[in-house]
């Protein structure tokens, strides 16, 4: 059930980002619910699960989104695995730890996107900062309500993994 779980709640996000948040955008900008699920996976999990988490969430953004394949790949992979080495580090029980990591994993994941795009000729302007900014509050707004759903089923529903915790 945890790896079911854990498969169907990109799909979801995508799905939710790409209908229901299109309607409520802040300024054109929806939140990357996405992210935030591969930055919670991350901080619970440690860096490895949470790059591998990052990597298959990242891809089945770019095959959803038909462009530039790999792009999310790498930026999801690579957040995942920086919020994962925090894991020893945090409590997680504190609900601060989830918003400021959704918003840490937030500019380092645009960071990367915006490193990859420049390095494949795009041409970024100030709009893309305004677009960050605005999708960093978005999540920050989500990261809370979602942080204490998440920590409930990683510990004690189910997506608790077997012989864990």
């Amino acid at each position: 059930m945890y790896y079911f779980i854990l498969a169907l709640l990109p799909v979801l996000s995508i799905f939710l980002q790409s209908t229901i948040f299109h309607y409520f955008s802040i300024k054109g900008s929806i939140p990357d619910l996405v992210l935030i699920f591969v930055v919670f996976h991350a901080v619970f999990r440690g860096e490895r699960r949470g790059t591998l988490y990052g990597v298959f969430c990242g891809l089945l953004e770019d095959l959803y989104m038909g462009r530039f394949i790999g792009v999310n790949v790498l930026a999801k992979g690579l957040t995942g695995y920086i919020m994962g080495k925090a894991q020893g580090n945090v409590f997680k029980e504190n609900l601060w730890v989830g918003i400021i990591t959704v918003v840490a994993g937030t500019f380092i994941n645009s960071l990367v996107v915006a490193v990859l795009l420049m390095a494949n000729g795009t041409v970024l302007d100030l709009e893309v900062v305004y677009s960050v900014l605005y999708q960093c509050l978005y999540n920050l707004l989500l990261a809370g309500p979602i942080y204490i759903w998440y920590y409930y089923y990683i510990y004690d529903g189910l997506m608790r993994a077997a012989g864990e915790n």
